[in-house]
């Protein structure tokens, strides 16, 4: 009996051992591959079919949305834009985050797509595009940007403005509304040319003001262009501009005016040649008005005219004078100079006496309405640019920045105030 049962152990045994041989056998087969190529080359042309078949079914058209896709700090000039290579653009649309529409053009070929105005700062835009092939198979592109936030750029607020024509002595000014360290970037970013071949340099008055302007006046009937290409410039640590623009402006006649205030008279000349005599009161003894070259920088038919915002009070704090309508009033300072119609002094003191608070007055009507002063016609005559240069007050120079005045620096010292 005992005998029985080893034997059948054994046979046990040796059935197990040839089954793992077998399934050895077979395992080594399945990870070889075998001999079996018919069945592996099988499935390799199935796999390429299906990757032939998908290529087949996707568009050739390739699409490109700028700024890429996660962008931050995009700029908000002619930067965004969406092309296509191989394919037609059939639809495009962006959006603000809070959903307004964008308005672009498509090009004539269908390739390309911009919006139409510049693009807001600080704010987020989605663009979807879709294009299709010259199979017809269509292909989608999705993109969000935000453009540059005002802390992180700084813009330029400049005179002339575009399309105007103005007076010989009128500079272009641009006050920047960041402090500008890298002042010689940016000023590499604006260039000033003119159609009388005037050189024309630019001088830096602060960090946030430039004036540029050639060394004599304008010539008279020219043109003059100024492009700011300053987008992406670093105007100072992590402060970029943002403006790409070309500005042209036209210069009229050659209008100068003379004030002596010794004669008490201003005499008009165009292009060299006396035009007009006017009587005139200016700055009394106690209120010189500014000597030196000034440019006409605004112009209005009334305004009003406060002591208090010049700094000339009574005793009590209250304004010297407080007029409402001064009629035909032209400004010649920041600080508050103008030349402007009188009507409340006697129309003696014009020619005879000088009685302002540094202003310079002409004979004029209440109400800016009389057509025979000598105030409308020197109003009516003038326009923003033209200079007036003032003599025999006993006042000081008036300063090159105050207002746009910058003719009464010599050429020499005005090119020491470029930064290139």
């Amino acid at each position: 009996m005992e005998k029985r049962v080893m034997t059948d152990s054994k046979r046990r045994k040796g059935l197990m051992a040839a089954s793992a041989l077998l399934g050895g056998v077979l395992v080594l087969t399945a990870c070889s591959g075998g001999d079996d190529k018919s069945s592996s080359g099988s499935g390799d042309s199935s796999q390429s079919q299906a990757d032939a078949a998908a290529a087949k079914k996707s568009s050739q058209a390739d699409i490109t949305i700028t700024p890429k896709d996660g962008s931050d700090g995009a700029s908000i000039n002619n930067s965004a834009a969406v092309t296509v290579s191989k394919g037609t653009l059939t639809g495009v649309t962006m959006t603000t985050a809070a959903g307004t529409a964008v308005a672009g053009t498509l090009s004539a070929d269908k390739t390309s797509w911009k919006p139409n105005a510049q693009l807001e700062r600080s704010t987020t835009y989605k663009v979807a595009a879709e294009a299709k092939d010259s199979a017809g198979l269509a292909a989608h592109e999705n993109a969000t940007f935000t453009t540059v936030s005002p802390a992180n750029s700084f813009i330029g607020t400049f005179t002339p403005e575009d399309g105007s024509t103005v007076g010989v002595g009128m500079p272009v000014s641009i006050n920047f509304d960041k402090q500008i360290t890298n002042k010689a970037a940016v000023q590499k970013g604006v260039t000033v040319t003119t159609s009388s071949g005037q050189e024309v340099v630019c001088h830096w008055f602060s960090t946030q003001r430039m004036d540029c302007r050639p060394e004599t006046y304008w010539k008279e009937n020219s043109t003059v262009t100024l492009k700011l290409a300053l987008d992406g410039v670093e105007g100072a640590s992590g402060v970029y501009g943002v403006q790409q623009k070309t500005v042209t402006f036209h210069i009229g006649r050659n209008q100068i005016s003379y004030v002596d205030a010794k004669t008490k008279e201003m005499k008009v000349t165009e292009d060299g040649k006396t035009i007009k005599t006017i009587p005139i009161s200016a700055g009394s003894p106690e209120h010189t008005t500014y000597e030196g070259i000034m440019v006409m920088s605004e112009k209005y038919k009334q305004t009003r005219m406060n002591g208090t915002t010049v700094g000339f009070t009574d005793n009590d704090g209250k304004a010297e004078y407080d007029i409402k309508d001064v009629p035909h009033a032209i400004r010649l300072t920041n600080s508050g100079t103008f030349l402007h119609g009188n009507y409340w002094g006697a129309k003696s003191v014009f020619g005879s006496v000088n009685t302002s608070h540094g202003c310079v007055g002409l004979s004029d009507t209440k109400g800016a309405n009389d057509t025979t002063t000598p105030a409308y016609w020197m109003y009516t005559h003038s326009i923003v640019g033209d200079v007036v240069v003032v003599s025999n007050t006993g006042d000081k120079t008036v300063s090159p920045d105050n207002g746009l005045n910058g003719w009464n620096m010599n050429w020499t010292a005005w090119k020491a105030g470029s930064a290139v």
